[in-house]
């Protein structure tokens, strides 16, 4: 396709051509020359000879044509990309006071439309997931990026508040669309007017942090003043847009949900109460718009603190989507919505998905997938499919895989009774990397119970099913990585798909992927590898190190990356949860490099590290009295022991409580060494001793996860009694208690 002369007739004309034509757009975006001319129309307008309002006219009719190839395919966008489109749209709006205002509404329109097409791109999004190459995801966060700097907010942001309400109804949703990660969010939420930011630099005192986020005014952001008053209007369409941009900035922020669910001093009713009853607007898209800003602020209200979401207002919104989920009037795009909205809100909340569930949410969630999926082979469904389908499709199989994600009943109410376990199956081998994504999530919740795992999956074939596509070469990270999740609960212990899966290349394949440049996927091979070495036999334990390597797993304990340390601690725990596993790990690794790890891993910063250390050194202390000795030959881990139960949380206390049980119940004249290094006094600190009777206590410390246990079994009490303290763990308290009952000399000489 070219174009000669750029005139408002010639854009015209091809505005209608590419409206709703891929393959026109795509013709267009090859032509690097006219693309490159079309954008620089939007600051510098060809002469002609023409009054002003021609040029206007112009560069209005390239911002509609740039907004219409913004729809097209990954060529389309990268073209524009690669012409600056970005940087000229925002130039092009510096001047924004003296626009006229069709110029200024179809530049808003544009930049709003890119930004929420390449948002897709770099991602986190809201689906469909699509294919885009590596090269074009790092060109379009550099972009999107310097959309949301200091200096471009200057010339966009104040059109929110712009006498144009299409043009203030554009900023609005760009900001709903393209503002999806936290550092874009605090960038909109701390930005203020030139006026403002000049107010607030002379009011500031000396001593006052300049970094210091504007919610903590009285009136809040501006931002947020912004919206909250255009939620106030009458107009359906602002408030649509002003909704959900107050989402976008609410979403997983605490500070701003707190503002707008508290009272003003001035005693004015907070925001939350006007959006709860947006959520009962005759107008679907207002009914959506609010729903969504409810669940992103009393979810960001309960952040951190789960099962405090506010229950009223997530009844309140249940509600209302469940409604639209149900009815058949309703577009498939709207249900969509519905669905983006629930997942939102039943995200790791189990309260929330019980009460989706009781309200019977998931089957009709279940019901609207299976009415829009046929029954033949996923081959024959791509025949005249409609993309809205597709993408409702996935949006549903998300959120069904977040509502059964915790509970036992939902998902054997889903595999059993509800049946969708077939359709998930075959949404395996859908075209759409997202309906891919979803089955595997949804196979990823029903793997977390046993029960499930041994009957419906196996039975079904969808837990092979979900292995052949592990194993796709050339299948798409993202699946993959969703996969993987799965393979790390089919190959535990229970599984009758442990045995296959290792037979059928598991670990080459697990070995592949770990050297694979991604941090998810690394770790999740290392809790694949974990969980497979967890209650096995010597000769899989042996394979898996095979392929892993002693010497890299000792590698792996030294990361720089905490979640592959505490991993590749789970595995050293795993392998050393019976007596042949910790002679195994000796033989391997040796003495000197065993006790290095378990330094290394003490003395780490992180908690969770730490922790799986504990059960590590606390499964060692289960071996013969020569390898127990390794704790006392080695100055530093005795040392670290005794820092970690004086300083560490309760999650690591209890298995180094354990641990000098086992010690000392082994070879009781250790005594005098853990008296020499201070063990008594912190053991005191965790119960104080009070001499007072009481009967016997059994006290039977286990693994968390899926590690073998590490502590000795039941021992009864001596005479002698220790009060455990309310703020202390119990068990930790409890085996602290029994050492501190060995320790006493009179029991010791009993046992020599």
């Amino acid at each position: 396709m070219t174009i000669r002369q750029i005139t408002t007739a010639s854009l015209k004309q091809l505005k209608n051509t590419v409206i709703g034509n891929p393959s026109a757009k795509l013709a267009l975006s090859r032509d690097t020359a006219f693309i490159h001319s079309l954008v620089d129309c939007l600051n510098h307008p060809p002469t002609s000879g023409e009054p002003q309002g021609s040029h206007d006219d112009i560069r209005v009719e390239a911002a509609h044509v740039i907004s219409s190839i913004s729809y097209g395919s990954e060529a389309a966008l990268a073209s524009l990309l690669r012409a600056n489109v970005l940087q000229s749209l925002v130039r092009a709006l510096s001047s924004w006071q003296v626009l006229a205002i069709s110029l200024k509404s179809a530049l808003a329109r544009a930049l709003r439309v890119f930004a929420s097409a390449i948002i897709e791109v770099t991602g986190p999004t809201l689906g469909p997931i699509r294919i885009y190459s590596a090269q074009f995801r790092a060109e379009a966060k550099i972009a999107l990026n310097y959309l949301f700097e200091f200096d471009s907010l200057d010339v966009f942001l104040p059109l929110l508040a712009d006498l144009s309400t299409q043009t203030s109804i554009e900023i609005a949703q760009l900001i709903g669309a393209a503002v999806r990660t936290e550092v874009h969010r605090n960038a909109v939420i701390e930005w203020l007017p030139r006026v403002e930011r000049q107010r607030e630099v002379k009011s500031r005192r000396g001593w006052e942090r300049t970094g210091v986020v504007h919610m903590t005014t009285r009136h809040g952001a501006w931002a947020i003043r912004t919206l909250t008053a255009k939620i106030q209007k009458r107009d359906s369409k602002i408030q649509d847009a002003a909704l959900c941009a107050l989402a976008a900035l609410a979403l997983d922020n605490p500070p701003v949900a707190t503002v707008l669910a508290r009272v003003s001093p001035d005693g004015t009713m907070p925001p939350l109460v006007l959006v709860l009853s947006l959520t009962k607007s005759r107008v679907t898209d207002v009914q959506l718009a609010a729903s969504l800003c409810v669940t992103n602020i009393i979810r960001a209200q309960a952040n951190n603190h789960p099962g405090a979401v506010d229950h009223a207002a997530a009844l309140t919104v249940i509600r209302v989507l469940n409604r639209i989920l149900i009815s058949p009037s309703e577009s498939a795009q709207n249900q969509t919505k519905a669905c983006h909205a629930l997942l939102l809100l039943v995200r790791d909340e189990k309260d929330i998905c019980l009460e989706v569930y009781d309200r019977g949410v998931l089957a009709n969630v279940a019901t609207l997938v299976k009415s829009i999926t046929p029954t033949g082979e996923p081959s024959d469904w791509d025949i005249d499919e409609s993309e809205s389908n597709v993408i409702l499709r996935e949006a549903a199989l998300m959120t069904i895989a977040s509502i059964a994600l915790f509970d036992r009943v939902i998902k054997r109410d889903l595999a059993d009774n509800i049946q969708l376990i077939p359709l998930i199956r075959a949404c395996l081998s859908h075209k759409s990397v997202g309906v891919r994504v979803g089955a595997c999530q949804c196979i990823r919740a029903l793997s977390r119970d046993a029960a499930i795992i041994r009957t419906n999956l196996t039975d079904s074939g969808a837990g092979l099913a979900l292995y052949q596509v592990f194993k796709k070469e050339d299948e798409d990270l993202r699946v993959i990585s969703a996969a993987l999740a799965v393979v790390c609960n089919l190959v535990n212990d229970f599984s009758p798909l442990r045995p296959v899966m290792i037979a059928d290349g598991l670990l080459p394949r697990l070995t592949k992927l770990f050297k694979i440049e991604d941090q998810g996927i690394r770790v999740n091979v290392l809790w694949a590898l974990k969980n497979l070495i967890c209650k096995s036999s010597l000769s899989t334990k042996r394979g898996v190190m095979t392929q892993l390597g002693w010497n890299h797993l000792a590698e792996l304990v030294n990361d720089v990356d905490p979640q592959i340390q505490e991993q590749a601690f789970c595995i050293l725990r795993n392998l050393a949860e019976d007596e042949e596993g910790i002679l195994l790990a000796f033989s391997s690794l040796g003495e000197d490099l065993v006790a290095n790890c378990i330094s290394v891993g003490l003395d780490s910063p992180s908690e969770l590290v730490t922790r799986e250390t504990a059960y590590f050194l606390g499964n060692l202390s289960n071996g013969t009295r020569a390898q127990q000795d390794l704790i006392f030959t080695h100055p530093p881990i005795l040392d670290l022991v005794h820092t970690c139960m004086a300083d560490g949380k309760s999650g690591v206390r209890s298995p180094l409580v354990s641990c000098v049980l086992n010690l000392l119940t082994s070879n009781p004249r250790r005594r005098q060494d853990l008296v020499e290094a201070g063990f008594v006094s912190t053991l005191r600190h965790l119960c104080d001793w009070t001499g007072a009777g009481g009967g016997g206590v059994s006290v039977s410390p286990g693994g968390l996860g899926s590690a073998g246990g590490i502590g000795a079994g039941s021992i009864g009490m001596g005479a002698m009694r220790h009060h455990i303290n309310s703020e202390d763990d119990k068990d930790a308290a409890g085996l602290a208690r029994r050492v501190l009952d060995l320790m006493d000399t009179c029991v010791i000489g009993d046992m020599l």
